[in-house]
């Protein structure tokens, strides 16, 4: 006796459900560390900071967002079709936040690094930043150019958007 159509599909179905809940990788490794403000006052809104983390020989990236301490958390990004356990040579640096920030190359990226008392990575040097520009650095790196687009008139039976939407866009950051 064969059993109904329905009955098979629904049952493939379920096992499809079940496999497809399996995460391929037995050991995921989180990234647990700190951003510090130099220049701000105590009780800082570190909040909304966005932190990248990278590792060489994988295309995915991992981002975290800062909690009002300024700790951040992200699982380490893995690529699954990578066999066999390597160490990996990862980096965090620190992209941005809700407000302008200044920061110096050495403190914009760190290594990631295992920590010795738990199953958690850390980072080696810590991420820091102002909020404003510091005095020791020349002032012409600070200064912040506008980030109009330029917008060339196009015909419109050539059916196309703005010229603004074609022509890159760089935004320009203070960095000392």
């Amino acid at each position: 006796m064969a059993l109904p159509p329905h009955f098979t599909a629904l049952v493939l179905l379920l096992i499809a459900l079940v496999f497809a809940n399996v995460e391929l990788s037995t050991s995921t490794q989180i990234v647990k560390a700190k951003v510090s403000c130099l220049d701000c006052k105590a009780n800082y809104d570190l909040s909304g900071i966005k932190i990248l983390v990278k590792c060489d020989q994988v295309k995915k990236m991992s981002m975290a967002t800062t909690k009002n301490d300024g700790s951040f958390e992200t699982q380490l990004p893995t690529d699954i079709s990578k066999s066999g356990p390597k160490a990996l040579n990862c980096l965090a640096k620190l992209l941005g936040g809700p407000k302008q920030l200044y920061a110096s190359k050495k403190l914009m990226t760190s290594q990631v690094i295992n920590t010795t008392h738990s199953d958690s990575l850390t980072i080696a040097t810590p991420l820091a930043f102002y909020t404003s520009c510091p005095s020791n650095t020349n002032q012409v790196h600070c200064k912040v150019a506008s980030s109009k687009t330029v917008d060339l008139p196009l015909p419109p039976e050539w059916g196309l958007a703005p010229s603004s939407y074609y022509i890159p866009f760089f935004p320009i950051i203070g960095i000392p």
